[in-house]
């Protein structure tokens, strides 16, 4: 089953990264003096999808087909192997708050910045998704906010909203 719905799922994902990339051919170049134009999200985002979904595609492919269950022998390995096949409980608390998060994400953006509205949205998603390890989630949430807007305001010159008013930088 999981063989099967991987395939088409990667034919699927294939499919739509070659539309992103066809559409983003039709868009503008640049806008407003920025080296980023709108053309550059899409392509990327389609190139991405694209190469994600071959790479799905060959793993499939090139995964054995799985025997019919054969007799249950109680051994570690067994026993390892059985809890490993049965699929998880889903996570609906983790996902509805880590979606509430998104959307203040995307509410407060303009307000309190890209650097520190990514920071506390990745921080609180860290922590939804795995409790403790604070410090670890504090360096790569700051690494990859700072890091991300450093390369995309400063390196591409494009624009995403910078740090508030209120802290003078």
């Amino acid at each position: 089953m999981m063989k099967r719905f991987d395939t088409w799922a990667g034919l699927v994902f294939l499919l739509i990264g070659i539309a992103f990339v066809v559409g983003s051919t039709k868009l503008s170049t640049s806008a407003f003096g920025s080296n980023v134009g709108p053309d550059i999200f899409p392509m990327a985002l389609g190139s991405i999808m694209i190469l994600l979904s071959a790479r799905l595609m060959f793993e499939t492919f090139k995964a054995p087909v799985a025997p019919k269950q054969q007799a249950h022998v109680e051994s570690a390995a067994t026993v390892e192997e059985d809890e490993a096949t049965i699929p998880s409980k889903p996570n609906y608390k983790g996902f509805f708050l880590i979606f509430g998060a998104a959307f203040l994400y995307a509410f407060f953006l303009e307000d309190i910045g890209y650097p520190i509205g990514t920071f506390l949205f990745l921080l609180f998603a860290f922590q939804v998704m795995e409790r403790g390890k604070w410090l670890v989630s504090t360096i790569i949430a700051a690494g990859f906010s700072l890091g991300i807007y450093y390369l995309f305001v400063k390196i591409l010159q494009g624009t995403l909203p910078g740090f508030p008013s209120f802290i003078p930088l």
